[in-house]
């Protein structure tokens, strides 16, 4: 019976060996293992080469000058697409003007022949009864009121007795000789013409000198002396 009970130590040196062979692997390994990665840590930050100020330097550079020539071209991008949509705005405000000019022109010109007829009117009626002369003050108060909507449309009547002949402004119906007038020179309006802001509404009709005629030509061989 004594020979198969397990025997118990015999001291405290006995039992305290016996605790320390009792102690896992594991709990001795942790202790093991966070030595070892601080360890680790250490020896990489030492075996890490240390950056050339130099190198960095240039990269440094490097990067800024691609920084400036990427700058760059976005910038001359930037102003090519301002610039552009500037002439776009001012082609667009510029067609608008034209177009607006044009309207105004062709509704004019459809109303430029009633105040022909009211000039007309005015210059060759001369009424001497007193109904009739009422009936005239009346037509020419209107004929006053269309003037002044003209004037504030920015139209204007040209003045071309006298000027020179100039095809941008004068359409010649008749050509005469004049001994008062030099040759292409207007001596008279036979239908009014008009401006619009500056523009040509309608060519003014008229009649142009020729010069003196071929009698005031013939007249100087006629008066010298014969050569016999």
């Amino acid at each position: 019976m004594s020979g198969d009970a397990t025997p118990f130590p015999q001291d405290a040196s006995e039992a305290a060996a016996a605790v320390d062979t009792s102690v896992s692997p594991e709990a001795s390994g942790e202790d093991t293992g966070a030595t070892d990665a601080t360890d680790v840590g250490t020896s990489a930050e030492t075996a890490a080469p240390s950056a050339d100020p130099e190198q960095r330097v240039r990269e440094l550079e490097a990067e800024l000058a691609a920084l400036r020539s990427e700058h760059e071209t976005v910038r001359s991008q930037y102003m090519r697409i301002a610039a552009d949509f500037d002439n776009f705005r001012k082609r667009q405000s510029r067609d608008q003007e034209d177009q607006r000019a044009l309207i105004a022109c062709t509704t004019l010109s459809e109303i430029l022949p009633v105040v022909d007829n009211f000039e007309r009117a005015r210059q060759q009626l001369e009424p001497q009864a007193e109904e009739a002369q009422a009936i005239h003050r009346s037509y020419q108060g209107l004929y006053k009121q269309l003037v002044d909507v003209f004037k504030q449309l920015g139209v204007s009547p040209m003045r071309v007795e006298g000027e020179p002949f100039d095809p941008n402004l004068h359409e010649a119906v008749l050509r005469e000789p004049s001994e008062e007038h030099v040759e292409d020179v207007v001596i008279a309006e036979l239908q009014r013409g008009y401006h619009l802001n500056g523009r040509v509404l309608r060519h003014a009709l008229v009649k142009v000198s020729m010069g003196p005629g071929p009698s005031g030509q013939e007249e100087a061989p006629a008066s010298s002396p014969d050569a016999g």
